[in-house]
């Protein structure tokens, strides 16, 4: 316990997560966690995981270092199960597609030919994942809108499809004029 770890720090619903990457894995702040889930991540929650995926370590929080129980990403996934209710599903994809993707790719040697994750924050708190490709970064779709902060849906224009009768057409054409 005599290692200090400066943590990275990740926000959903307003809500900190401070996360570590720690001997090629994902650790999270316990406390935090469970307060994302609804859910005290007591001593008696801790007990159900294995002695390998829960450890204390000298954490620098809100500027000062401070005993932490961190939870390992299969510690993490196994309390979402016990404990469940509908929104872990969706932090558990948010844990797993960008918390911990985001670490993955930042701790890879710089490739510029292949593509990597990124995330983008704002003062408020408000985040985007990145994919960082041919030295540009892009954001999905979806979140075009957290970044333009436009009001409503965005409508794209839509390639019309052909019905059967005009798929039927073109191939009778395409037959008359092979002849």
């Amino acid at each position: 316990m005599t290692d200090h770890h400066e943590p990275i720090l990740f926000y959903r619903h307003n809500r900190p997560l401070h996360v570590l990457w720690l001997e090629s894995q994902a650790w999270f702040c316990a406390l935090e966690l469970g307060r994302m889930t609804g859910h005290f991540f007591d001593q008696h929650c801790i007990r159900k995981l294995d002695p390998d995926q829960h450890r204390k370590v000298q954490l620098l929080r809100y500027g000062q270092y401070q005993a932490t129980v961190m939870i390992s990403e299969s510690g993490a996934y196994t309390l979402l199960a016990h404990h469940y209710i509908p929104e872990n599903r969706h932090l558990r994809h948010w844990l797993t597609h960008e918390v911990v993707a985001v670490l993955r790719d930042g701790r890879e040697p710089e490739k510029t030919d292949l593509p990597r994750l990124g995330l983008m924050r704002w003062p408020g708190g408000a985040t985007a994942s990145l994919l960082y490709w041919q030295s540009e970064p892009w954001i999905r779709l979806r979140d075009v809108p957290v970044v333009l902060k436009v009001e409503g849906p965005i409508v794209l224009p839509v390639k019309r499809k052909s019905s059967w009768r005009e798929c039927a057409q073109r191939a009778l054409r395409l037959h008359r004029f092979g002849d």
